[in-house]
């Protein structure tokens, strides 16, 4: 390898095939003799080979990928990895027979999360959290979303998120980071959500902007957790603050949260069982992107599947993700998370490998950088060793990554 193009990162992937996700593309884009070129952590050519300019691969170091399939670096846009401990004794409990409510009276829940995340340091935070970032890194994942949201008072939700911010030095990845302080109330709050909302958006979420530490904001609109009125008088903080949003929607009851989702021009909305076609409708027109999570669907045994037909019909954006957390998804597979997506719920092939690459780049705000096989985008890329791209959703258990590239490296 010559140091200068190491140095510049001069490379090019040759003799390989692409599923390009370019928007627009038929399918998957597919370019069956492709080759890509990247010149300092940017894609310069993506596109058959043939076509090429020699301008282009003038003293490049090159790289012959035998055939082999390259997708876009897959994108993971709903984890909450930053978390201490885990709850594995509570699945044990509703294993043995135990309700939600009878586990909660004994600990368990959001609540223990809390107790465990307050108790633990940033740097026990990072440690505990990079074992399950290498096991998504390991399947090509070249962007994480990382979420807040078990600290629930301003010093701990800004430890947590600090944590997240950290897990970038520390590996060769893109993390972006979500405030979720509106995630559940906090013992001390003593059942009074109002007041503790007054906290999120009077203290917690100003004090998170000034540090900058996340990029966008978060909340769950649920029976058990918030009401649309309360997430609203979140959404209009950070948007004073000047800061995207996005919600935990329709999970377990239909509050109306796509729709609020909506309105306020959210990135995505999440977990979504119980949308209505007046949510999928108002999405659909705010260009918010429905964020697929059958982890938990499947973890926590719902029976109410997303409307996928609807989203659909009226050309919502889907995205999949792993929703990777301690209580109710604990699964750190992007792969896996595909094939539960298609299994479950009927998504097609096409559709899956968009989710975790292009829609899940939108869903992030990230979609202008990443997600897709096209010039100008940071070169993130997966090179799989398949023969057809529908074994990254059919296999189970199975990871076929021949190697993975992060801007270029």
């Amino acid at each position: 390898m010559g140091g200068a193009n190491k140095e510049s990162g001069h490379r090019i992937w040759r003799n390989a095939r692409l599923a390009t996700m370019a928007e627009g593309a038929a399918g998957l884009g597919i370019v069956e003799k492709g080759a890509i070129a990247v010149r300092d952590r940017l894609i310069l050519y993506a596109g058959p080979e043939a076509d090429m300019p020699a301008s282009v691969g003038q003293g490049a170091e090159t790289v012959d990928c035998s055939g082999r399939w390259i997708t876009p670096g897959l994108i993971d846009c709903h984890t909450h990895l930053v978390y201490a401990g885990n709850r594995a004794n509570e699945f044990e409990m509703r294993l043995a027979g135990a309700t939600y409510e009878e586990v909660a009276r004994a600990g368990g829940g959001i609540v223990s999360s809390v107790k465990s995340l307050r108790a633990a340091s940033e740097d026990e935070l990072v440690a505990q959290t990079l074992p399950r970032l290498d096991a998504l890194i390991a399947e090509g994942v070249t962007a994480v979303e990382v979420k807040s949201g078990y600290g629930l008072d301003a010093e701990n939700e800004k430890k947590s998120l600090r944590a997240a911010r950290h897990l970038a030095n520390e590996r060769p990845v893109t993390v972006r980071t979500t405030c979720l302080a509106a995630h559940a109330l906090p013992p001390e709050a003593k059942g009074d959500k109002d007041a503790f909302i007054d906290l999120v958006a009077g203290t917690i979420l100003p004090e998170v902007a000034a540090e900058k530490l996340a990029d966008a904001v978060d909340g769950f609109c649920e029976g058990i957790a918030f009401s649309a009125e309360q997430m609203a008088r979140v959404f209009d903080k950070a948007k004073a603050l000047g800061l995207p949003v996005k919600l935990h929607a329709d999970q377990l009851s239909n509050l109306h949260g796509a729709a609020l989702a909506a309105r306020y021009g959210a990135l995505s909305a999440d977990h979504l069982e119980y949308t209505d076609e007046a949510g999928a409708e108002a999405m659909a027109k705010a260009g918010t992107v429905a964020t697929i999570l059958p982890g938990a669907y499947y973890f926590i045994r719902e029976t109410k599947k997303p409307p996928v037909d609807l989203f659909r019909r009226h050309g919502v954006k889907m995205a999949v993700a792993t929703d990777s957390n301690p209580g109710t998804s604990p699964l750190t597979s992007l792969l896996l998370t595909m094939n539960m997506a298609a299994t479950l719920f009927g998504m097609t092939v096409d559709e899956c490998l968009a989710g975790v690459t292009r829609e899940a780049a939108r869903a992030l705000g990230l979609l202008g950088q990443t997600g897709t096989l096209e010039a100008g985008k940071s070169a993130d890329l997966a090179i799989w060793d398949i023969e057809r791209p529908a074994e990254l959703v059919y296999r189970m258990g199975f990871n076929p990554l021949h190697a993975r590239i992060w801007r270029g490296q």
